[in-house]
């Protein structure tokens, strides 16, 4: 289930990866603009732990800005929805894990899937700033097609992400109308969700996920990081993350 072959300006540490383990299974997705690097660790931790794990690469991520401008949301999901199929063909039970527009995806998945065992959010967005969508179409309507980089939100002065340098405009917008359509469709969330935010997060409000806890229909709990910025799957509280996600996942597949 690797996914190959893979493009030759593929950034450093950017690969996607597939532990093989037991019958239950974790499908790990990173965020926009970034790539699988922000999300290993949490991978690797699920694989340690015996689980089957996928870490995708999302279309046009991973390699330069330029060719993920072509893509939107439909085609994550597109992709996300295509390793979900073969993970739970595979495996007995699956959990579904996502940072920011990752956690987007994941809650789309059990949107989708009420057969998801558990999911796991981490500063998922899922809501559209005030103001935001327009400033985007106003520098669109400029000719620009992107602005600076959202990457690399990290407490940690040692840490950094290696997402892109430019945020793609279109591609954005995307997300954007695909959070508008997902606020309708939280209530049909009836697996466990754990919802992971950093209480300084720059990049997504860490009210999306209130939002999110108040309008799922399945059980929640919470973990709250204070040291923590956006991407807290590398910050100095990624040690919790790490340990509540696969206790998570782990009470979630009991029986797997």
């Amino acid at each position: 289930m690797t996914e190959s072959p893979l493009p030759d300006d593929l950034i450093a540490g950017a690969e996607p990866a597939f532990f093989d383990g037991g019958p239950a299974g974790a499908l790990v997705l990173h965020g926009f603009t970034g790539n699988p690097a922000s999300m290993r660790g949490v991978a690797e931790a699920l694989a340690a732990a015996g689980f089957t794990v996928d870490l995708p690469l999302l279309p046009g991520h991973g390699t330069k800005v330029e060719d993920m401008i072509p893509t939107g949301f439909a085609d994550w999901l597109g992709h996300a929805e295509q390793r979900y199929q073969a993970l739970a063909e595979r495996c007995d039970h699956v959990v579904v894990v996502g940072l920011s527009m990752g956690g987007a995806l994941t809650a789309w998945l059990g949107s989708e899937h009420r057969e998801i065992a558990g999911l796991v959010c981490i500063n998922a967005v899922v809501s559209v700033p005030d103001g935001m969508r327009e400033a985007v179409t106003e520098v669109l309507a400029s000719g620009a097609d992107r602005f600076a980089g959202i990457g690399s939100d990290i407490a940690d002065p040692d840490t950094v992400e290696s997402a892109y340098a430019e945020t793609p405009l279109a591609p954005l917008l995307t997300m954007f109308d695909a959070a508008d359509k997902l606020g309708g469709r939280l209530g049909q969330i009836t697996s466990p969700m754990l919802i992971v935010t950093s209480t300084q997060d720059h990049v997504v409000a860490p009210e999306n996920s209130d939002l999110l806890a108040a309008s799922v229909s399945g059980p929640v709990e919470r973990l709250r990081c204070e040291r923590s910025y956006h991407v807290v799957t590398m910050d100095y509280d990624k040690d919790m993350v790490m340990a509540a996600t696969v206790d998570f996942a782990e009470k979630v597949t009991a029986g797997a």
